[in-house]
Order: C-alpha cells, then structure tokens, then sequence
C-alpha cells in the first residue's frame, strides 16, 4: 500500500493506516452497488484505505439476508484491481447465522467472509462481541489457526469490556498465542465515558490500535438533526437521536462545533471527526458516506487542524459533569 506521511500503525500488526475508516453497513443498505462503486473509487482515490465490514452487514434491511456489505466490496476488488490498496475488516459473532465465537464458527465464517469478498486474506479479522460462554484460549487458538493458514493477518476485539479484554491479552501472552491488536469500541464527542473511562488508558499502555465506531453519533454530530422534527425525517436514525442526543448537553456540543467550524471555514462534522482524530488513543474514526461529496467532506476531517483551545472547548462543551 502506498504510504502517505500521516499513516498511523495498527497495534503491533505491521498494518498502518491513514486516519479515516470507511464504514461498510451502508453497502447493500442505503448504498446500492453503482454507489458502492464510486464511493470506494473516491475513498481509495484520495489516499485512505480501511474499510471496516462485517459477515452480519446489513442482515437489518428487509429483504436482506447478510453478507451483502461483503459481496459489494469483493465485487468492487474484482473490478477495480486496488486488493494491494486497501486494508479489509471484517467480522465474526454477531450474525445469526454465523453466532458467536466457537472455534467451528470462527473456521467457516472466516472461509465464507473470505469467499464473499473474493479475496485470500483477511488483513483484520474482528470478534464482534465477547462471548462468554467459550474460553478465551479457545477463541485466539481459533483465530491463530486462521493466521497460519494465510487467511487472516491480525485480530481485533469490538464490543469488549476493559475486563474481558485484558483478560484476553494476558492470555494471549501467557500462552503465546495472537493478542487482539486492533479495539473498535463506541466512541464519538458525545459518548466518552464508556471508552475513556477504562479502555483507552489499556489501549495506550498496550500499545493497541483504536478504530472507533458511531463516530458521528449516529450522524448527530454532523448538525442535520436539530430538532425533533429533523429526526423524525431519518427513518433509519431518527428515534436514536431524539432519544439519546437532543437534549441540553447535545444543543452544547452542536453549538460549539459550530463555533469551530465558522472558525475553520470548516463543517460540524469535520471538527467531529478531528477531535477524534486528534486524540492520541485514536488510529482512526470509521464514518459511513452514501454520496462522494458526502465522503469528500469527512475525508477532509484528516487534515484539519484543531488548535488546543479548539480540543479544549470541545473538551468542555461534552464533557458530562
């Protein structure tokens, strides 16, 4: 992969990146395969080159069954011939058909992911929840297998309590068996607690690579929905927002990257992303564009500069005190 100066390294792994990930529940959902096409082209075009998906992407849409994000992006791998451009994520646990983290189920979600994306490696296999009920031995003995066999890189850990994770990398290393190098928790300017709290400072003393998810706050943070009635519009995000967002602390944060953005001839989602971007746990946002000029705006997040008064205030504006 061609290596821009602002690559940042993924974990231990080798991979490194640049600092946006392209979501992939939007292929097969919101995105047809003309628009996963182009916005893939203009994504790998300007440099970036992660793309996050999983086997259970978008199973949610009626009429969908799951492994539609899959199938589009090794469709567009075929077509455009970019495989050496990209670093491709992919998921196993959370799809019903491919339930959980047991070693059988491990083996063939990864053959099936592996078959839909048309490809021969998978660079970063998720887990994409815990599962308790099978012993963490087991689990990174299944993913280490997969590693010798050629058909998966590194492994990462979405959804994982600080706990639980920790308790898989002490593992990992006791046994001598591959650690989870890459987190994909929840983490946005409006959702701090959960990740600062406990998982960051692991993820910094342990040297793992973050991707974070929802990191507009199902696309609150982008300023499009101010109110009740701009929610209700957005039948996919709507009852979220209204629920969760607009409230008093919401209204202060959207004002404050307001403020910034006017400052920087910049959007509010773009001061989003570079706040995420900016903080030194973070490898890189994931964020979901259905149109190019859409996408053209949050790629333009990676190089905006925020000041540390900027952090500060945005710091202060979301902050839960």
């Amino acid at each position: 992969m061609t290596a821009p100066r602002d690559l940042r390294p993924l974990g231990r792994s080798g991979l490194h990146i640049r600092p946006f990930a392209f979501g992939g529940n939007v292929f097969g959902w919101s995105a047809d395969e003309a628009t996963t096409f182009a916005l893939l082209d203009a994504f790998t075009a300007s440099g970036f080159g992660f793309i996050d998906t999983a086997d259970a992407y978008p199973a949610w849409v009626p009429g969908n069954r799951g492994g539609e994000s899959e199938t589009l992006i090794g469709r567009w791998l075929a077509r455009s011939g970019r495989r050496d451009d990209v670093v491709i994520a992919t998921k196993v646990a959370k799809w019903s058909e491919r339930p959980g983290l047991s070693p059988d189920n491990i083996a063939r979600a990864a053959d099936d992911s592996l078959r839909r994306l048309g490809i021969d490696t998978i660079d970063v296999y998720f887990a994409h929840e815990d599962d308790p009920g099978v012993p963490i031995e087991d689990v990174l003995g299944a993913f280490s297998r997969l590693i010798e066999q050629g058909k998966v890189r590194t492994i990462g850990a979405s959804n994982f309590s600080a706990v639980r994770l920790g308790e898989a990398l002490d593992i990992a290393e006791r046994h001598g068996l591959p650690r989870y190098e890459v987190l994909q928790p929840e983490y946005n300017l409006y959702d701090r607690i959960g990740y600062e709290a406990e998982l960051e400072p692991m993820a910094l003393e342990r040297g793992l690579g973050v991707v974070s998810y929802y990191s507009l706050a199902s696309g609150f943070l982008s300023g499009k929905y101010r109110s009740a009635a701009d929610a209700v519009r957005s039948s996919a995000r709507g009852s979220t927002v209204v629920g969760k967002y607009l409230n008093p602390r919401g209204e202060r944060i959207l004002s404050t990257l307001d403020s910034i953005a006017a400052t920087h001839r910049a959007t509010a989602a773009q001061v989003a992303l570079a706040w995420l971007t900016a903080r030194p746990s973070i490898t890189a946002p994931i964020a979901s564009a259905t149109t190019t000029a859409q996408l053209d705006e949050l790629l333009g997040a990676a190089t905006l500069p925020l000041s540390p008064a900027d952090i500060a205030a945005l710091d202060a504006a979301s902050s839960s005190e």
